[in-house]
Order: structure tokens, then sequence, then C-alpha cells
């Protein structure tokens, strides 16, 4: 924490310096700071710098997005508070960091089988289920602008994971999640909470057995190089929110804000596009290595799963909120 406080009052410092110093005009350059963790060649590496490239487009140079990956300025745990702070405009944060923050609605994204496919998951995310869900931030100081898709996420471990009962004591790692705990647990696994960047090492040293990734993840943080097993359940959903910092945004002009919005539109539909793609070539590569063996799930083994996460829904429906999870289901054509 210390550490977060002294960088982000250095940056602080910075921008309150270069503000004292720039000069009162309409041309002036407008700086965004993009941060994120992950690297520049996943979907939403390329997304950022779609979105920078588009962004210095539509405001014909008036905005300039500088983009900080691989948490180049703020750690995984960090840039949520960095952002609400001031120290940073824009982070796209995956959606499991948002009920922490207390926006606990976010968590439905984490549930187990709850999107069968990418339509009926774009149902939610770039509808207004979705737009609900984004304007729902600005009482934190965050204006919420997009959804953009990573992958359905697939289990890996150090043992053959067939079934749900291949995980019963296994050491799991997952985001800071409550539904993510929930999950595990309901699998007979023990949930660990540890950084992406960090995966790769705890998985070396046996820190952990195993994890849960969409494939582009666990490609470009080579986790199929310490994972010699894995199956392709497509159980959950790994997303983000592209957000900026609210005071930022509304001090920004009318005219800007557009283009910026048009920016986003841009870049988000690319991303969005990529996903998919991407995670079929990551999974492609990862099997041409053959480091990891890949199970292929049949129809009677995705029931098993099902089945055995179906108690997770029961567990959080409180936190989460019956209703919102009902409304879901009915977007996404899932029956209860």
């Amino acid at each position: 924490m210390k550490s977060l406080v002294a960088s982000i009052f250095v940056a602080l410092s910075v921008v309150l310096l270069g503000l004292s110093n720039a000069p009162a005009c309409a041309n002036d350059v407008i700086i965004l700071r993009f941060s994120h963790v992950v690297a520049p060649d996943t979907p939403k590496g390329r997304g950022a710098e779609k979105f920078k490239e588009l962004a210095a487009l539509y405001s014909r140079g008036r905005v300039k997005v500088e983009v900080y990956p691989h948490a180049q300025l703020y750690r995984d745990q960090e840039e949520l508070e960095a952002l609400q702070l001031g120290a940073v405009e824009m982070v796209a944060p995956s959606l499991a960091k948002f009920g922490p923050l207390g926006a606990k609605e976010f968590e439905v994204f984490d549930l187990p089988y709850l999107f069968p496919n990418w339509a009926a998951l774009h149902a939610v995310t770039q509808g207004p289920i979705g737009k609900e869900l984004l304007v729902s931030l600005e009482g934190k100081g965050i204006r919420g602008l997009a959804f953009w898709d990573n992958g359905f996420k697939i289990m890996s471990a150090n043992r053959p994971i067939q079934t749900p009962r291949d995980l019963a004591g296994l050491r799991m790692r997952i985001q800071p999640s409550r539904v993510l705990q929930a999950q595990m647990s309901a699998l007979g696994a023990v949930p660990q909470v540890i950084p992406l960047p960090e995966v790769h090492q705890a998985l070396q040293m046996g820190v952990i057995d195993g994890t849960e990734n969409p494939p582009s993840n666990m490609l470009v943080q080579r986790l199929s190089e310490v994972q010699p097993f894995a199956t392709l359940s497509n159980h959950g959903y790994l997303g983000y929110a592209v957000i900026v910092n609210k005071a930022f945004w509304d001090g920004l002009t009318r005219d800007i804000r557009a283009s910026l919005e048009r920016a986003m539109a841009e870049a988000t539909t690319y991303t969005n596009t990529i996903a998919e793609t991407a995670n079929a070539e990551a999974l492609s590569r990862m099997r041409a290595a053959g480091t990891t063996i890949f199970h292929e799930q049949t129809l009677q083994e995705r029931e098993e799963w099902i089945a055995a996460m179906a108690p997770v829904y029961a567990d959080v429906a409180a936190r989460i909120g019956k209703n919102r999870i009902d409304t879901i289901r009915a977007a996404t054509g899932m029956t209860q």
C-alpha cells in the first residue's frame, strides 16, 4: 500500500507541475494515460493500441493516448485505486476486480456456465444490461465506456482434470472474486488469489497446482510450459471494463468526448472481433508445442461440470442479486 501511495504521489506531482506550466489555449494536447497489466499482443493490449490510434485520428491530434502495458505504472491490485485518485486516466480491469470496489453486480460475469456462446455474452455486454452496469460506476468516480472480451476460460493443472472430481484438493489460482472462490470450493479445490504476472513462477515452484484462463492468456503468460494437462471446459468468461476517471472525463469539451467515444466504439468492435480468433490461434499454437495435453469435453462431461458448479448460484445470489442473475439468464436464453 505504501508503494502505491508513494507512486501515486509522484504521478500527481508530475501532473500538477505540468498543469501549472501549461499554456491555457484550446490547442493544447490532452494526455490520456491508459494503464493495463497484460502484454501488448493480447486482445486487450491490441485494443489499447487501436484506441490510441483512433483517438489521435478522430481528435485531430488533440488527444495523445499513452499506453502502459505489463503493469509498467500500476500492478493488478493497484490500478483501480490509482484511477480513482486521478493518478492515471484510463484502465481496463478484469470484471472480477469490481466486486471488491463495491460494485458487486459485476461479479455476475464470474458465474460458471452463464454464457453459452459469444452471441449470448454480447447480448448482455453490448446491450442495455451492459450500459446499466457501466453507468452504475459513476458514484465511485468512474465513467464506464465499454466492455472488452478476452475469452472463455479453460482449466489447467499438473494432473489430468477430465471430471470435476479431478480438481479435489488442487490449489487453483483465481482472481480476487467471491464467486470464483465459491466455484473452486464447489469443485473441492483450494482457491489461491495470485496476480497474473506471478502465476507462471507459482506453478513452476509448486506453490499452486493449476489455474483457469482463456487460451490467449495461457499462451502469452507461458503457462502451457508448466501445465501438462488442461480441459477445454469454457466454463467461465474473462472480460474487461474500459473505464476513465470521471472528473477527467467531465472536464473534457463535448467535441473531445465525442471523438473519444467514437474511437472507443470502433476499438471495442476491433477488440471483441479479434478475441475469439486470438484464443483459437493460441490454442492451436499450444497444441503444436506439445507441452500440454488438451482434453475435449464430451456432452456428458460438460453436464457433470455444470451440475457440480450449480450450487455457486445459490451461494452468491444474495451478494449479486437474484434479479440480476435472472435478468441475464433471460437475456442469454439460459433456463433456471
